[in-house]
C-alpha cells in the first residue's frame, strides 16, 4: 500500500487490490461454486471462457438465489445433484464492474458505493489482473488504525 507524502493520498486500484484472484470456468456447475467460495473464503468468483478471458461474475448472493431453499424437504445429496446440473454460465452477470489497475482508489470505491456492489474487476484489455472488495477496504482501514 502506498502512501504519498504530506498525508494526501494518491492510491490506485493496484496499491489494494488482491492479485491472485480465485476464478471460475464458464463450464463448471454451481456445486463447483458453492465449494469454491467455501473452500477459499471468497464471496465472488470471476468467470473465465476457455482461453482465460473474463467473460462474467458470479457472487454468493447470485449463488443462493439459485440454490434450493433450506426449507425445501430434499436431502443434502439431493440438493448438491441439482447445482451439479446448473452451469455456471447460467446464473452469471455478464455486465460487470472493471477498472484499470492504474484507476483511481477513490473513484473504484464511490463506483462501489454509488452501485452498492461488493467488488469491481482490474482488467488489462480482456485479461483479469485483479479484484477489489470491500473487504479490501476493511483491511487497508484496520492497518490506518493500527
Amino acid at each position: 500500500m502506498r502512501r504519498d507524502g504530506g498525508g494526501e493520498e494518491d492510491m490506485r486500484v493496484r496499491d489494494l487490490m488482491t492479485e491472485q484472484v480465485v476464478v471460475i470456468g464458464h463450464s463448471d456447475d454451481l456445486k463447483v461454486a458453492e465449494d469454491i467460495m467455501r473452500w477459499k473464503h471468497v464471496r465472488h468468483l470471476p468467470v473465465v471462457d476457455d482461453d482465460g478471458r473474463l467473460i462474467g461474475l458470479i457472487t454468493h448472493r447470485d449463488l443462493l438465489r439459485a440454490c434450493v431453499s433450506s426449507i425445501a424437504d430434499i436431502s443434502r445429496k439431493e440438493q448438491d445433484t441439482l447445482l451439479r446440473g446448473i452451469p455456471v454460465r447460467s446464473i452469471m452477470r455478464t455486465e460487470m464492474f472493471t477498472v484499470e489497475p492504474d484507476s483511481d482508489l477513490r473513484l473504484a470505491a464511490e463506483t462501489m458505493l454509488e452501485n452498492k456492489i461488493g467488488c469491481v474487476l482490474a482488467v488489462e484489455g480482456e485479461k483479469l489482473v485483479g479484484i477489489l472488495t470491500e473487504a479490501d477496504f476493511v483491511r487497508y482501514l484496520l492497518e490506518l488504525l493500527k
